[in-house]
């Protein structure tokens, strides 16, 4: 089923490792999740994990889990406590975010972010802290991204619709950190997508070549002098990988590869691969389906020379202060008293309303008159005639010590399942908000009253969630 000019340009191109590439194809592919590191400890997730794993040597919160566990079924998926996530596509993120100092002074770009694996990856490693912009052109593609962002709990990202052409002009020299996971021919992930292998051909990797080029220079306007951009593809071809770099470098003196440490079973980028080559791109890296535990895919880490400016400002968005927490008529009054009756915690920063929605946003958060914005950072919930209705979002961003009322399912439970189809149940306690939680992880909100616990999982989560 793969294409004859595929195979004769990757036999070329590997010689005697061909062979081994070739039966690659025939064996089954990895399978692999990443657990969410904002969602609590590390043993606490392995203690409880109701699946077989193993380590994914390159990504400390990656595993690969067996070929008859289905964790998209499990509780936990919908609690947010793990990504399920192709190992190699760990990479990227883990280059981008290693050795990093500044978590909480970071303005982080994922420019082409859908489905959202490798932005929730990135949210993880900042801890809640900085701005984490997730962007994607497609609309139907970056509603996906915002509800897995929501999935997993962040608090500091707001999740954007827009070309990178129009992010260039606004964003000027403005990220400490930038990602690319270029739309590219998909050759890496014929072995588990069998569509990308119809849709292969010679004409389409030169043309993703072409857009790569120019996605990478909207993304060069937005970097800070001494940040760190970061291109990765999930092909083979050497026009779309090596060939991208090195075209990239020619545009651009004042950026370098910085070479960074490979896990076993990584290969150095192949710069005799493309004859229009004029940069040396071993510092890049390559992973093989035949040397590794996952698919195929190409990284390289780019630093821009210079310091950031110490007399730069990032303009931001105004919002409502907390300090006007009091204050009638604009929301947080309402989500004010909703805190003191249901939260342990306060939530600090600066409010933004949307019609009846409100948001705390990410620190920093840039002015977004102009934008395309879906999730201008945590949704907070509804003001709907003076009342405050938690949102969803919020629920899956808390633990059990932040609220006061907590009701905790086992993951094997009926009464999991009720709640994951939306079912009302019966429950006799104090009346109130109440997190409902799977083994401690949140999972979304229940209110008692009458002896009853009434459901507030959300009505378009429920009608894939009836075979849990």
């Amino acid at each position: 089923m793969l294409p004859q000019k595929f195979l004769d340009r990757m036999k070329e191109l590997l010689g005697e490792e061909y062979p081994l590439f070739l039966e690659s194809y025939d064996r089954e592919h990895n399978r692999s999740l990443r657990w969410n590191r904002l969602k609590g400890e590390r043993g606490e997730f392995l203690k409880h994990s109701p699946f077989e794993l193993s380590p994914v040597p390159w990504c400390s919160e990656g595993f690969y889990y067996g070929q008859e566990d289905v964790p998209g079924k499990h509780p936990y998926h919908e609690a947010g406590v793990y990504y399920i996530q192709e190992a190699s596509a760990m990479a990227p993120a883990q280059f981008l975010m290693a050795d990093r100092k500044r978590y909480q002074k970071e303005r982080i770009l994922d420019l082409c972010a859908a489905p959202g694996g490798k932005s929730t990856q990135i949210a993880a490693a900042m801890g809640g802290e900085g701005l984490l912009v997730c962007n994607e052109i497609h609309p139907a593609r970056a509603k996906i991204l915002s509800e897995n962002v929501e999935r997993m709990g962040i608090r500091n990202a707001m999740v954007i619709n827009e070309s990178p052409e129009h992010l260039a002009e606004r964003f000027t020299e403005y990220f400490t950190g930038i990602l690319v996971d270029a739309p590219c021919s998909g050759e890496g992930m014929f072995r588990k997508n069998y569509q990308a292998c119809e849709e292969w051909s010679a004409a389409n990797v030169e043309l993703c070549g072409k857009r790569q080029d120019k996605i990478l220079d909207d993304a060069a306007k937005m970097l800070i002098p001494g940040g760190r951009l970061v291109y990765s593809t999930c092909t083979f071809a050497p026009e779309e990988n090596e060939g991208s770099v090195s075209r990239f470098l020619h545009r651009h003196p004042d950026f370098s590869i910085q070479k960074v440490g490979r896990a076993e079973g990584m290969s150095v980028g192949r710069g005799e691969w493309v004859e229009t080559s004029q940069s040396d791109v071993s510092g890049t890296i390559r992973l093989w389906p035949h040397r590794l535990r996952g698919e195929g895919h190409y990284v390289a880490v780019l630093v821009r020379e210079g310091k950031e400016r110490p007399d730069f400002v990032a303009r931001q968005e105004e919002g409502i202060p907390h300090k006007e927490f009091k204050m009638p008529g604009k929301g947080v009054l309402e989500f004010s008293d909703f805190s003191k009756e249901a939260l342990n915690i306060e939530l600090w920063g600066k409010f933004l309303r949307f019609g009846e929605q409100l948001y705390l946003m990410p620190e920093g958060m840039p002015p977004i008159k102009g934008l395309k914005v879906l999730r201008p950072g945590l949704h907070l919930g509804t003001i709907k005639k003076n009342r405050f209705l938690p949102s969803h979002a919020l629920a899956l961003s808390l633990s059990p010590k932040d609220v006061v009322h907590q009701l905790d399912l086992s993951p094997d439970s009926q009464e999991i399942i009720k709640f994951l189809r939306g079912e009302t149940f019966s429950f006799e306690g104090k009346k109130g908000w109440y997190l409902i939680t799977v083994s401690g992880y949140g999972i979304g909100w229940g209110k008692a009253a009458g002896g009853m616990m009434k459901n507030h999982y959300p009505r378009g989560l429920r009608k894939n969630l009836a075979t849990v």
